[in-house]
């Protein structure tokens, strides 16, 4: 087999490949054979039928197109690998000759990774927040407590901020009541903000029994992001007893004996929560700085072909929530050109970090270990909803382990470049980089549905 490779551009090549015919024999042995055992040829048995019968009855065309499909994956990866390029995405394959008995010809365009040179990222300094915990802190996360164990009590007054009522919701437009524009028995917190916009300031001074009337966005449903005529209908009304904030209350809620050792585990909590808020402003931050130094051009087509992958989720996601493109768009307060922009942004630069933390992996030599493999893979299976069982096997099936495998030596990538970081925190002390590592693996470098990196380009 003989190979050229053409530069079209920075990022995109063509390879001409020339296959002798002899090396397709493999696979217009195993073409027969399938066909052999598809056809139907009075005298003989499935799968006994001879080739120069196949060739008699059907011709040779659908051999030489059962074998050349077969064979052009392997050909292509062969090529790619004497040529010794990285390529990124599917490549566009087209036969240019086929001589039966002679030879092969095809090309293959496809992306590859752009060439650049790694900057200089050791030492590098940024900023993060500060991780002081204060007394308002820790109250608040005593208040949520409270809550969670206080109880619910009807009273006869009218509707107060911080109360719960019962609600029979309708929703029409032009008069005519939505399809599925009802609601009956809905629990809602008042000022929570987590229905529709000006429910609360309709129901807010009102009693039980009352009816209002307002208009307002849908936020779901079939005509989510249309504007429709709100009517309410209150039932009951009550509020929430908190207990008393004493020692009797942190036996209750927790197992420490007094109030004060609660107040220390909650101190304690969030300063470890502040640690791992430090880690991942850190991380984002010197990445940040790595990639201000560098200008290289992206793949066109894995860009394109990583933007449509995301509108397809997208529209997915719009689909099972039965929305349309308009209404999420009234929803989320943008045009389609603003989203469309912000798309772009976000792909171009997942790919561009994914690109230098490829480099660094591999200037590095960093591997990745049947350990570390095993450890992402249940995380992810976490965010997938799945068992890690059920994950594994969703991507051996898939052929996504070489993905997977990628994406941790990303993070270990990221986590190096941090490591040789100097990090400090906004009054001035240096943050102790190893303490955060030991406190959370994960602090040094997001994966999977991370901003930084991409889809279609693996």
């Amino acid at each position: 087999m003989k190979s050229a490779v053409e530069n079209l551009d920075p990022t995109r090549v063509r390879l001409t490949v020339e296959v002798p015919f002899a090396e397709l024999k493999p696979s217009l042995d195993a073409a027969y054979q399938k066909i052999a055992e598809q056809v139907n040829v009075p005298g003989f048995r499935k799968g006994k039928v001879p080739p120069r019968i196949i060739d008699q009855r059907f011709g040779r065309g659908p051999v030489l197109e059962e074998a050349i499909n077969s064979a052009l994956p392997d050909l292509y990866g062969k090529a790619v690998n004497e040529a010794k390029l990285e390529v990124v995405g599917r490549p566009e394959v087209e036969v240019t000759d086929l001589t039966d008995g002679e030879a092969l010809k095809f090309t293959a365009e496809v992306d590859v990774r752009p060439e650049f040179d790694l900057p200089a990222y050791e030492g590098l300094e940024v900023e993060v927040d500060d991780a002081e915990i204060g007394d308002e802190q820790i109250d608040e996360q005593l208040d949520s407590l409270r809550k969670r164990f206080g109880s619910l009590v009807g009273v006869d007054r009218a509707i107060e901020d911080g109360d719960f009522v019962s609600l029979d919701l309708t929703a029409s437009i032009d008069g005519e009541v939505l399809e599925d524009g009802t609601a009956t028995g809905v629990s809602y917190e008042v000022g929570s903000g987590n229905m529709v916009d000006g429910l609360d300031e309709a129901i807010l001074g009102k009693n039980g029994g009352d009816e209002v009337e307002f208009r307002s966005t849908l936020v779901g449903g079939s005509r989510a992001g249309d504007e429709a005529d709100i009517k309410v209908a209150i039932g009951s009304v009550k509020t929430r007893e908190l207990p008393e904030l004493d020692d009797d209350f942190a036996q209750l809620a927790s197992e420490f004996d007094t109030l004060a050792e609660l107040r220390e585990s909650i101190a304690a909590r969030l300063a470890k929560s502040k640690k791992f808020e430090q880690g991942a402003q850190a991380r984002d931050k010197v990445l940040e700085a790595v990639l201000e130094q560098l200008d290289f051009p992206l793949p066109a087509k894995a860009v394109e072909a990583e933007i449509a992958w995301r509108n397809e989720q997208l529209d997915q996601q719009i689909e099972a929530a039965g929305m349309t493109r308009e209404g999420f768009f009234k929803l989320q307060e943008q045009t389609p050109e603003e989203f469309d922009a912000e798309l772009d942004k976000q792909v171009r630069d997942g790919m561009k970090a994914q690109f230098v933390l490829d480099k660094v992996a591999d200037s590095a030599e960093l591997s990745v270990n049947q350990g570390e493999l095993t450890n992402h893979l249940i995380r992810r299976a976490a965010g997938s909803g799945m068992s890690p069982d059920q994950f594994a096997q969703s991507v051996v099936q898939s052929g996504q382990i070489p993905a997977l495998v990628g994406e941790v030596r990303r993070g270990k990538a990221l986590q190096q470049i941090l490591e040789s970081a100097v990090v400090k925190d906004a009054s001035g002390n240096v943050v102790d980089l190893a303490e955060l590592a030991e406190a959370e693996t994960d602090a040094f470098g997001r994966t999977a549905g991370d901003e930084h990196f991409g889809h279609a380009h693996e």
